[in-house]
């Protein structure tokens, strides 16, 4: 049997962090299983689907390097297929027209409430003559669910689950209006996919018992279910955006990299000893649903930034002098090779590619340099007549590197009767535009004689 996995997003908002750990999961099953991944847009709900949510799914997912085997299926498209199952079904007497009005449905519903009952259908149209439909009534179409008995799933992730059939009732397939509804469309385009596991939220759980009832009425055998449980804050409670449940896109915007988000996400429910730095090429050798825990797992920013971390220091510096480089509106290639330059010196210090940017603004800022607040200050007072004799001195400078240029500064403070970060404190806030940077004399060595001395010239007495 060739594993064939999907992930089925409703393209009503953007791509979330619970979202993406699904597809991951998804993707990572297939490939540790030589199998095959694809992808559904499940846009059924044309009132609030849109075209910008579904680009928003597909480029997150393009950005987090999880790519499916065949093209997206839309199931909008494939409403034909949906409705002819219904129809079999009808034909075959395992489903059946249902003409209550509203009004009836909302008496079931509020009847039952009364008497402490869970609020289903009551098989009203069942086995009642067509004959005697009220005129006016576009009717539904319900499966014939089984009255009796239990409905059991084997569930990858939580372990067997029953639930009694007599807790169920007949779910609609086709609306009023002929449309079908999600849980037709559902285990139809699973089916006519090919789908062997649903990989997917336990919030879910529930649908699947309906699902393998009309698995069973159709004569199709359901997919394997992998129910995973869902991600919490770090309070515990459910998921928001004060905990991050923010869209893909905004973590590429706060500068997280793909592939230290594909490693986080990875770890959230899913584990592999006390493995944290897992690389892809280990995810997919190491991950099955025997490693998916039954507890909802915790969000924690920390975390992702730790790892976020790691993977910037291990990253190639052309690539993240690009990445930096293209947060910016106009970058000369002057300024793109000092940055590039500089790069092992700043990635060290910082946790995500917005803080990059930040540090390593300086490195592509146009003279005169803007300085912040407290690299102001420290340009204040007698820090310009004191870069004036400075820059006396390194105009003398022939070793343009960091060791030199550090002896001849500290020689200069000496020589001045100043502490060291008395001539170098200024020096920096000249050079950079900050009070915080990589080694001075490392910048000034990756800035180049000439650029160093001008910005230290537009700062003198």
């Amino acid at each position: 049997m060739t594993v064939v996995t999907r992930f089925a997003p409703s393209p009503t908002g953007f791509l979330h962090i619970g979202g993406a750990r699904t597809a991951l999961f998804n993707w990572l099953f297939a490939r540790h299983h030589g199998g095959r991944f694809l992808l559904r847009i499940e846009d059924t709900d044309r009132k609030r689907s849109t075209q910008e949510a579904i680009d928003a799914i597909l480029e997150g997912l393009r950005w987090l390097e999880l790519t499916w085997d065949e093209a997206e299926v839309y199931q909008s498209r494939r409403a034909a297929a949906h409705i002819a199952a219904a129809e079999r079904l009808l034909a075959e007497g395992k489903a059946y027209r249902c003409y209550c009005t509203p009004e009836e449905l909302t008496a079931m519903r509020e009847s039952a409430k009364a008497e402490g009952r869970p609020m289903r259908y009551d098989g009203t149209w069942r086995d009642r003559d067509p004959g005697e439909a009220p005129a006016g009534i576009d009717p539904v179409v319900r499966m014939k669910a089984p009255q009796s008995g239990e409905t059991r799933i084997a569930d990858l992730v939580q372990g067997e689950v029953v639930v009694a059939n007599a807790q169920l009732d007949d779910m609609v397939l086709l609306r009023g209006d002929g449309t079908p509804t999600y849980m037709l469309s559902v285990v139809v385009d699973d089916h006519d996919m090919g789908v062997t596991h649903a990989i997917r939220g336990d919030d879910h759980l529930t649908n699947a018992f309906r699902q393998t009832q009309l698995y069973s009425l159709l004569g199709w055998e359901p997919p394997a279910f992998a129910h995973i449980p869902l991600i919490h804050g770090p309070d515990g409670a459910k998921l928001s955006k004060r905990h991050g449940a923010l869209g893909v896109e905004a973590y590429r915007d706060m500068g997280y990299l793909p592939e230290a988000l594909r490693n986080y996400l990875l770890r959230l429910g899913w584990g592999h000893g006390d493995d944290e730095i897992i690389s892809t090429a280990q995810a997919i050798e190491w991950f099955d649903l025997d490693g998916v825990g039954r507890s909802p797992a915790r969000f924690d920013m920390q975390k992702l930034d730790h790892l976020n971390g790691h993977y910037l220091r291990e990253a190639d510096d052309v690539r993240l002098a690009d990445l930096v480089a293209g947060r910016f509106d106009a970058v000369s290639e002057a300024a793109r090779q000092r940055l590039l330059a500089g790069m092992p010196g700043l990635k060290p210090r910082v946790k995500t590619l917005a803080e990059l940017a930040e540090m390593s603004a300086f490195y592509l800022a146009e003279r005169p340099l803007v300085p912040n607040d407290k690299a102001a200050k420290l340009l204040s007072g007698e820090a310009p007549a004191v870069l004036t004799k400075l820059l006396a001195s390194l105009q003398d400078c022939s070793d343009w590197t960091a060791e030199p240029l550090e002896a001849l500064v500290r020689s200069f403070a000496e020589a001045e009767g100043l502490k060291l970060g008395a001539a170098a404190q200024p020096l920096r806030a000249a050079l950079t535009g900050s009070n915080v940077s990589p080694p001075i004399f490392e910048v000034m060595q990756i800035l180049g004689r000439e650029e160093s001395l001008a910005r230290i010239a537009d700062r003198a007495a």
